[in-house]
């Protein structure tokens, strides 16, 4: 018998180090985020140019060089392909944006998107205070149907300093769109969750 009691007892330590092997700590999760983007920046032939670098050309990033730049204080990646019509965001207003958006997960490829149809999109009510942006997604939305919640990730606020939000004006003409890879610091419930990074490519129009 306590031969039988020793053997269950070397089985419970080896399963015990076993799950201890399988579990992983932030930091790891981390380094394998960070591993990922470095990946995804290589794939896809990005050049990425400091924010000093993208105020000194007047806040744009040159598309035929596949240029993003990294905003330092959200760590976001960001391309602007169109900087869209009309003007910035005012200040102190509260404004209704459609949002267009193909977002891709860069760990396992999951995707979701609106951007297919011109008749679904999504809508986002957002606020500007000096520097500060707050938003949040209406009910009829694809992101608050995927992940139930009408909170944005704050990396899809990101490119609203650097963006015009008014209505398109023009049939030969461009609204504001851009591609972003938004850590998970700055995503949605799930990429916090599981500490997985994002790449978006979204367009910002007003909807009045």
């Amino acid at each position: 018998m306590k031969k039988v009691f020793f053997l269950l007892a070397i089985l419970g330590v080896i399963m015990s180090f076993a799950a201890c092997n399988d579990y992983e700590t932030y930091g790891e999760k981390k380094d394998k985020e960070r591993a990922a983007i470095r990946n995804f920046i290589a794939e896809q032939g990005i050049k990425v140019i400091s924010e000093s670098e993208f105020h000194a050309k007047g806040d744009v990033t040159d598309t035929a060089k596949n240029e993003f730049v990294y905003l330092d204080n959200d760590g976001v990646y960001m391309q602007i392909m169109y900087k869209g019509y009309g003007e910035p965001l005012p200040n102190n207003e509260q404004v209704t944006l459609i949002i267009r958006f193909f977002e891709m997960c860069i760990m396992d490829s999951t995707q979701i998107y609106n951007d297919a149809t011109p008749y679904d999109p999504d809508y986002m009510i957002v606020k500007r205070t000096g520097t500060s942006y707050s938003a949040s997604l209406t009910t009829n939305s694809l992101m608050y149907s995927t992940y139930g919640t009408t909170s944005v990730a704050s990396g899809l606020l990101s490119p609203l300093p650097y963006i015009n939000v008014g209505r398109e004006d023009d049939e030969t003409g461009h609204i504001a769109k851009v591609k972003l890879i938004v850590p998970h610091s700055k995503g949605h419930t799930t990429a916090s969750s599981y500490v997985y990074p994002y790449y978006y490519e979204i367009s910002y129009q007003r909807a009045d």
